[in-house]
């Protein structure tokens, strides 16, 4: 490793501006930065986990309980909760939620920077980018508060960084390990298998690399993560009889108030908000926030940016195969989001996006055309972050 980089102090300079940055949130906003999240649900089931009992002792109101043979159940993917069960044995119920988010957001920040370095970017472009990628979306407010939610997104957002830059570094077996993980806390993560072992395949195969060794290199990675799932089929067969259910199928408001969790008319609904909803809206006779979302594009930028670096790549005939694979299953991605009942629910921005900005920053990484960052990407994206940061102190999710 060259001198130069291992005396790169940029990553420090890049904690500072974090650090800064949730501060000054903090300041304006209020909230307990570093303690815990009155939505504790992961501590809570990791509690219940240390007294041998797969459901919680009874049911908390103002959580999103599952409710299955007369017991709650926590209704989301369990690896939050494996994270904060030694931190219970610290914390006790006053596990750090807060801070624990805030620290997700930074090691994905920090995993981008050294992507992006390793590929060929300044150290000004790398740092620039791996922030705005992280922070100039609907990432930034749930990293205010490590509420359930927030927590399992921001979670799995690592997870899938890390899967995506130690591929791009041929690490196979701990990027299908993060990968794995990453769907034990968002399902719907399991389309990224598409990019990714096609992306190793077909970059290998120019190189020249035959399947039986691409075979062996991934078997390790592949074994991990099969070990991810059935830990989760099991998790959820004892739980709930079925390898497949979480528990959202239990919650009330799809088991017995009349809900549909999933349909076609949901993504109609969706549309109007969150493909081409302003950010705006006169509220009480002023321009306000919208609480309630709007559209995907200015919440999250980076899909715009990647949508535009599509259409470019298309007009100077250097698209590859593996970039329109991300691009295809970045759409189907987003389609299945789409499907879902809230799409995120109350929220400033486009939560639910907030899954799909590692596609984005795939395709950059397999764009060894660009070294750099553009001025107009500059200024799009400093300025949606500082939008984001206004709106963060008008409307809190």
């Amino acid at each position: 490793m060259p001198l130069a980089r291992r005396r790169d102090y940029t990553p420090l300079l890049l904690i500072a501006a974090m650090i800064l940055m949730w501060a000054l949130l903090h300041i304006f906003m209020g909230g307990d930065a570093l303690g815990p999240s009155l939505y504790n649900t992961y501590t809570l089931q990791a509690l219940a986990w240390r007294q041998g009992e797969l459901h919680l002792p009874h049911d908390y109101p103002h959580l999103e309980l599952a409710i299955f043979e007369g017991d709650y159940y926590v209704s989301f993917p369990p690896l939050p909760s494996v994270i904060l069960y030694p931190l219970t044995f610290l914390f006790g119920a006053q596990t750090p939620d807060n801070f624990l988010v805030k620290l997700y957001a930074l090691m994905a920040c920090l995993a981008m920077y050294y992507a992006l370095r390793n590929a060929g970017y300044s150290r000004l472009s790398a740092s620039f980018l791996s922030f705005f990628f992280s922070f100039s979306s609907s990432l930034l407010p749930m990293t205010m508060q490590g509420a359930v939610w927030y927590h399992a997104q921001v979670l799995a957002f690592l997870m899938v960084t890390l899967s995506i830059c130690l591929l791009a570094l041929d690490f196979t077996a701990p990027a299908l390990l993060f990968y794995a993980l990453s769907v034990a806390c968002r399902p719907f993560h399991a389309l990224y298998a598409l990019p990714l072992f096609f992306t190793y395949w077909i970059i290998n195969r120019r190189a020249g690399v035959s399947l039986v060794k691409m075979a062996r290199s991934l078997m390790p990675g592949i074994g991990l993560g099969l070990c991810v799932a059935a830990a989760l089929a099991l998790y959820n067969l004892a739980r709930f009889g079925n390898p497949l259910e979480f528990g959202h199928n239990y919650l009330p408001e799809f088991s017995f108030q009349g809900g549909v969790q999933f349909s076609v008319s949901h993504v109609l609904n969706h549309l109007k908000t969150f493909l081409w909803g302003l950010p705006l809206e006169i509220s009480n006779g002023a321009l306000a926030f919208k609480k309630f979302g709007y559209s995907l594009f200015i919440a999250c930028p980076t899909l715009t940016l990647m949508m535009i670096w599509l259409v470019i790549d298309c007009f100077k005939k250097r698209m590859r195969w593996e970039k329109a694979v991300i691009f295809l299953t970045f759409l189907l991605h987003l389609f299945c989001l789409l499907l879902h009942r809230t799409f995120g629910g109350f929220q400033l921005g486009a939560r639910y996006a907030v899954d799909l900005i590692p596609y984005s920053f795939f395709y950059l990484l397999l764009t060894p055309e660009k070294k750099k960052l553009a001025l107009w990407e500059g200024i799009l994206l400093g300025a949606i972050f500082i939008f984001t940061m206004i709106g963060m102190t008008q409307v809190h999710i």
